[in-house]
This record gives structure tokens, C-alpha cells and sequence, in this order.
């Protein structure tokens, strides 16, 4: 059966601006909040599936889409959160790895705004 968390302020949602990503600790894990472009929040463990990287010292950026060669453009709208260490591009929306399409995928906390604040349950 899994335990249920208590929802953990973390800050007010002015904190969180479009495209960055502010770390805070949660019962001793560090996890990255992070407002989408559409206004949305994530909040996800600062740890790498592929090599245990700190996730959320890397980038947020969008895709790189081709449809054969001589065809590049690139895709700022959707949120891509790039690895530090290797460069692995995972989904904010899914959480899964976009190149490789492997079962691994970022661990992602519920998170929720209510009067102003910002809350996560880890």
C-alpha cells in the first residue's frame, strides 16, 4: 500500500518563472520545480535515469525535428529537459526519454498551486 505524503510548500508561485528550474528538498530528496510554457508546473527528481546525473542542472530547451537529411527545424514548443552529463532529452509532459525510447523516464512528484503558493507532495 503507498503511503500518503502531506503536501510540502515549497514557495509562491511567483517563485516559479516560465523556463527555469528552482531546486528544493523534500524529505531528503532534491527535486527541480518547473513552470512550463503554458504555465504549468513539474516537479521532478534531480536524478538522471540513464546515469544518476543531476537532472536539473542541465537545460530546458525544445526538439530538434528532421524528416530526412537536409531537413532540420527545430521545435521550441515543447519542453524538454536536457541532461548535464550526456545530453539525454526526456518530455516534461511524459517524462520519457525522447531519442532512445527507453522504458526509463523522469520521476515526477504531484504538484499543485493553490492562494498563491505552491505545493508538492514527495
Amino acid at each position: 500500500m503507498a503511503q500518503e505524503t502531506t503536501p510540502t510548500r515549497v514557495g509562491k508561485s511567483s517563485d516559479f518563472e516560465p523556463g527555469a528550474i528552482a531546486l528544493v528538498e523534500i524529505n531528503g530528496r532534491e527535486i527541480g520545480i518547473i513552470r512550463l510554457q503554458s504555465g504549468e508546473l513539474r516537479a521532478v527528481l534531480n536524478y538522471c535515469p540513464h546515469k544518476g546525473a543531476p537532472i536539473c542542472k542541465g537545460f530546458i530547451g525544445g526538439v530538434w525535428q528532421s524528416s530526412g537529411p537536409g531537413d532540420l527545424s527545430f521545435d521550441a514548443s515543447q519542453d524538454v529537459l536536457v541532461c548535464p552529463w550526456h545530453g539525454f532529452e526526456f518530455s516534461l509532459d511524459s517524462g520519457r526519454e525522447l531519442c532512445w525510447n527507453k522504458r526509463s523516464r523522469l520521476r515526477f512528484y504531484p504538484v499543485h498551486e493553490a492562494e498563491g503558493d505552491v505545493f508538492v507532495s514527495a
